[in-house]
């Protein structure tokens, strides 16, 4: 255990992060001033952070079990200047940074304090730095919005976060292609849809998500769906004058409706809304397992544009012990069949880090992707959360092996260059394996809008049905986003959610009136 005392809260979540990101294995306990301390409970390490930003001084001391201490000061912006939020509203300004002269915020400056002393001590390097945040490549894309240009962003990441070269190479390249696309679409005057099933044909060992085995509750689907109809109701209705952008139907595992759900709901938004504006509808047809050819033949039937099936891994072994339920030939099968079906806009993720697998098993992985071809591959790196089976079962039974490394990231990456695939967006999770990154790759004309719509802020996202997020952008009168940003949520129960869908639909209404 480290023990990490603080004399105020402030950037509190912060600090545990970048430390938790250099002592992955550790627990990371923080103590703030006037709260009681267990003196019983001694770390490897204590560390104490002393935060004067108000005199534009900030101080790290490293308490070693030997008593060998070790400490550094850095100065920073006083309190009252402005903050620089990682994911909030990034200035365009290159000329900062906190150690050859130019002062930081004490945000930033905190973190480069803690980097700096941590990098010494561990002798490690982070690729990101000293980012913490979900979505690094957003400070690429201001910095362009506000007429920067790749050497501005370059200089910016690296003075002010650290980031290395090679991550800042995929947020500007990243960064520049969203660009290019987003500047098609009239997001402006738009918003985008999600639809949420949380069905699936089991729960996989690692996922957090809300989902209720099909199994259980195949008898209340209906009612789901005409609870899902209301909602839409609402949205046709509340967003008449607004553009509907794209439509992703996610969950849970959409494929576990019957193939006459299926028509049944993609016919009523069909009805409803008016999709003549719509560049893209998603459905993530994940679970091999849920995927017959008569619900690709309604999905193809009602537009369905792009669609997901997703292997994870090619390793039966790993798939049987993730509980997947479904073997690498059943993927493979399902994959040709939605070729055969015409679907030309095909997903496939697949997760670094899973329990027992090597650089020769991602290896192995790519080499078999290789051979289908897919338009578009998201590599997720795994992060143990709180509530999946994988973390209960490593908490009660000890460590699974879990290995994620420059190499295995660097497989893929050569992989998805190989079959003409390009990275265009890019997002982090909390405790992931090796502090590593989500990337999607496509080929051109295939990135998927949904993904970078939501990743960038850049509109409203309606979201429908159980576990979902509404999120409001607000705009000025320029129909530039200000940076305000509200939410309501949809309860996560399904039985509740069905008993309350009224509630759900006021919810909205009020973030929205």
């Amino acid at each position: 255990m480290i023990v990490v005392n603080l004399n105020k809260d402030k950037y509190k979540y912060d600090i545990h992060s970048l430390i938790k990101a250099f002592y992955p294995e550790q627990d990371i306990k923080m103590v703030v001033e006037g709260e009681p301390k267990d003196h019983s409970d001694k770390g490897q390490i204590e560390i104490d952070i002393i935060n004067n930003e108000e005199k534009g001084l900030l101080k790290m001391v490293i308490h070693h079990p030997e008593g060998a201490d070790t400490f550094l000061d850095i100065n920073c912006l006083v309190e009252n200047s402005k903050e620089d939020e990682e994911e909030g509203d990034i200035e365009a300004d290159v000329n900062t940074n906190g150690v050859s002269g130019n002062l930081q915020t004490a945000k930033n400056a905190m973190k480069q304090l803690i980097y700096i002393m941590l990098k010494k001590e561990t002798g490690t390097e982070l690729p990101w730095g000293t980012l913490t945040g979900i979505r690094p490549t957003k400070i690429a894309m201001k910095i362009l919005e506000n007429g920067g240009s790749a050497e501005d962003i370059r200089s910016y990441m690296k003075n002010t976060y650290f980031t290395g070269e090679e991550k800042i190479d995929v947020s500007i390249k990243i960064a520049q292609r969203e660009k290019s696309i987003l500047d098609s679409v009239d997001y402006k005057n738009g918003y985008s849809l999600y639809i949420g099933i949380p069905f699936c044909p089991t729960t996989c060992m690692y996922c957090s998500f809300t989902s209720f085995p099909i199994g259980l509750w195949k008898d209340k689907v209906d009612r789901y769906i005409e609870c899902l109809k209301k909602e839409i109701d609402y949205v046709s209705k509340a967003f008449k004058d607004q553009k509907l952008c794209s439509l992703y139907i996610g969950g849970g595992t959409p494929t576990t409706l019957e193939p006459d759900q299926m028509e049944r709901l993609l016919g009523y938004v069909e009805d409803k809304l008016d999709l003549s504006y719509m560049k893209e509808l998603t459905v993530e047809s994940g679970r091999p397992d849920s995927i017959t050819r008569d619900k690709l033949i309604a999905m193809k039937k009602h537009g369905v544009s792009r669609i997901s099936v997703n292997p994870q891994t090619m390793r039966d072994e790993t798939l049987k012990f993730i509980g997947r339920r479904h073997t690498v030939a059943q993927f493979i099968d399902a994959y040709k069949m939605a070729r055969q079906e015409g679907f030309d806009n095909i997903n496939m993720d697949i997760i670094l880090g899973l329990p027992k697998e090597g650089p020769d098993d991602v290896k192995y992985t790519m080499e078999e992707i290789e051979k289908l071809m897919p338009d578009d591959l998201t590599v997720h790196s795994l992060a143990l959360k709180r509530g999946s089976r994988l973390y209960e079962h490593m908490k009660q039974n000890g460590v699974v092996e879990t290995t994620n490394t420059d190499e295995m990231m660097k497989t893929c990456a050569d992989g998805a260059a190989r079959m003409g695939l390009s990275p265009y967006y890019l997002y982090r999770q909390k405790n992931m394996t090796g502090n590593f990154e989500n990337t999607g790759y496509a080929r051109e004309g295939k990135a998927g809008l949904y993904n970078m719509l939501i990743m960038e802020d850049l509109h409203s996202i309606v979201a429908l049905g159980t576990g979902t997020v509404t999120k409001r952008i607000y705009r000025d009168e320029n129909k530039v986003p200000t940076g305000r940003i509200e939410r309501c949520d949809n309860v996560k129960d399904v039985k509740l959610y069905m008993e309350h869908i009224d509630e759900m639909i006021e919810r909205k209404k009020r973030l929205f009136e």
